[in-house]
């Protein structure tokens, strides 16, 4: 059972993960910047990695000692997704594809060496009253969430349609 559940949620993962990935490839250059909701369309897609990588990890802070965040200091210098308040840093999409490959990697890896134990304990966020295997079902609806956010501002805006991405599951 556990192998199937990894393999399930690595599959879910890769879907929201692709649809993200769409968003960003199709959004024009002009509407990089844009806003959707609170944020520009860079910045949403940001947040949604930044917090992607923070769920993938055993504690929020634990993505401040990666070697990715390291090798991009500049880029993540003072955490300002932390604040409560709106974002001032814009981002490339070669950064944002480069932070997207990151998070789809590192999620291989975590799903990988998770435990029947670890996916039991508790899930490391004061916010997510769960197990650690319900935080992975968080990740993936909130990676779900931005990308329809970016998703409509791309159809309402550009005429850009999104296709529905299957994710690839690899259990019998």
């Amino acid at each position: 059972m556990l192998e199937q559940y990894k393999a399930l949620v690595a599959s879910q993962f890769e879907a929201a993960f692709l649809t993200l990935k769409d968003c960003i490839d199709q959004c024009p250059e002009p509407a990089w910047t844009e806003p959707v909701c609170n944020h520009g369309f860079d910045q949403s897609a940001f947040h949604t990695l930044f917090y992607a990588d923070v769920y993938l990890g055993l504690t929020p802070r634990d993505i401040e000692d990666q070697q990715f965040h390291r090798q991009h200091a500049a880029v993540f210098a003072g955490y300002e997704q932390w604040d409560d308040e709106k974002p001032t840093t814009r981002y490339t999409r070669e950064f944002i594809n480069l932070y997207l490959q990151h998070c789809r990697c590192k999620t291989i890896s975590v799903l990988e060496s998770e435990t029947e134990d670890q996916l039991s304990a508790a899930s490391g966020f004061d916010w997510i009253k769960g197990p650690r295997a319900e935080v992975h079902v968080y990740n993936i609806r909130h990676i779900q969430h931005h990308a329809a956010q970016l998703s409509l501002r791309l159809r309402l805006n550009e005429q850009t349609d999104i296709k529905w991405q299957r994710g690839v599951w690899t259990g019998d």
